[in-house]
């Protein structure tokens, strides 16, 4: 039951809410005319009290503002939030506090507001540094706000990360070179690059199946940027330390290594999910994904949760295998047999070594740069599926 250890706690705080749907986003976020704020604090401190109940004593090592658009919550709720996981928790010295923020919603007032409140760490949706680009993955915001925006985040914040898409449509791979050179050469100290992909229940989701979604790039061209985005970072000394995410040392998203290597944390708000370890077992939470349903849910019955599902022992395997191989440090060998009740099958460790897909020692696997580009495949093969 000490498993979760090995990755660490944290918090995941889901802010419902955007200006705007962005056309490829399968995010649970809504746009909403109003919203009474208040209501919302009340909610949220009434669950991080009951999760914090359930959790009495853990250190906490993190907590992640997602959504939506987080920027878009008063610096007061985020203050008065803040204050009740001080009350809740012990903290870890180095507790990091991560607030996702959209461009267009960037004021300094609003920052130096999150900075008072205790976050520490900015997570910024750039997405593409080019105008067109951005319009036609229906961003609001211009490159020339993205620039002004991430000006006044490295000025109140020590740690900035953004994203960018790459494979986009009509993108040819010189274009992606000069905007990843002009993006490193903006001094942020992690960067997380997402290829494009087409979601069902979205905008371009739909475009997709009536065949109007064109210049999307064919698979050559896509690995192609994925192998030019490694060799770039790496040599300005952003290294990928997971699959999508690339930091100076030391700068790593330390709420993100908790999922990535299996620890515990509890989520809050309108579809937030969360993995919590108790002596009757590994749980996987989940909340209503409709704001109101939950809001509701909360109020009414002092649980925004949905009933909770008990992990066996074979799906925690599989999921600390699947997520430990997005890692460049890769799956402890001795964890992953004590979890699953036996060793991986040497023959299919030593067949995907052979292929050059992982480097293994005897304490570690590891997906090559090579493995990672077929990483879904590395993973069914050493499942066994």
């Amino acid at each position: 039951m000490d498993d979760w250890r090995n990755g660490g706690f944290g918090l995941y705080l889901h802010w419902p809410f955007c200006q705007s749907k962005c056309p490829y986003c399968d995010f649970n976020s809504h746009v909403a005319a109003t919203i009474d704020q208040e209501r919302w604090q009340r909610a949220y401190l009434s669950e991080i009290r009951r999760l914090g109940a359930e959790t009495e004593g853990r250190v906490l090592n993190s907590v992640f503002f997602g959504g939506g658009t987080p920027s878009l919550m008063e610096p007061e709720l985020v203050a008065a939030i803040l204050e009740t996981v001080r009350a809740t928790w012990p903290l870890a010295n180095d507790l990091e506090v991560t607030l996702e923020a959209n461009p267009g919603s960037v004021e300094a007032g609003r920052f130096r507001g999150y900075r008072a409140a205790g976050v520490n760490r900015i997570s910024m949706g750039i997405q593409a540094l080019n105008d067109t680009d951005l319009r036609k993955l229906g961003r609001l915001h211009t490159v020339a706000e993205a620039r002004a925006a991430f000006d006044v985040a490295r000025a109140t914040f020590d740690r900035v990360s953004f994203d960018l898409i790459y494979a986009r449509q009509d993108q040819p791979l010189d274009h992606w070179r000069g905007e990843l050179t002009e993006a490193l050469a903006m001094a942020a100290d992690h960067l997380s690059m997402y290829q494009l992909t087409v979601e069902d229940g979205t905008a371009f989701g739909e475009r997709f199946k009536r065949g109007k979604l064109r210049g999307l790039p064919e698979e050559e061209l896509s690995a192609d940027m994925y192998a030019l985005t490694q060799d770039l970072c790496e040599r300005a000394g952003l290294p990928a330390y997971e699959v999508s995410n690339h930091a100076r040392p030391g700068a790593e998203s330390r709420h993100n290594l908790i999922y990535w290597r299996g620890g515990d944390y509890a989520g809050v708000g309108p579809g937030a999910h969360g993995r919590l370890t108790f002596p009757t077992g590994r749980w996987a939470t989940e909340a209503p994904k409709a704001p109101g349903a939950w809001l509701e849910r909360v109020e009414r019955d002092g649980n925004g949760e949905s009933p909770r599902v008990r992990l066996d022992p074979e799906d925690h395997a599989l999921e600390y295998l699947m997520m430990s191989l997005r890692l460049r440090e890769g799956l402890d060998r001795g964890r992953h047999a004590a979890l699953a009740g036996r060793p991986l099958d040497e023959r299919r460790v030593a067949d995907l070594r052979e292929m050059g897909m992982i480097d293994i020692d005897d304490e570690r696997i590891c997906a090559t740069t090579e493995g990672r580009m077929v990483l879904n495949s590395v993973i069914t093969a050493l499942a066994g599926a």
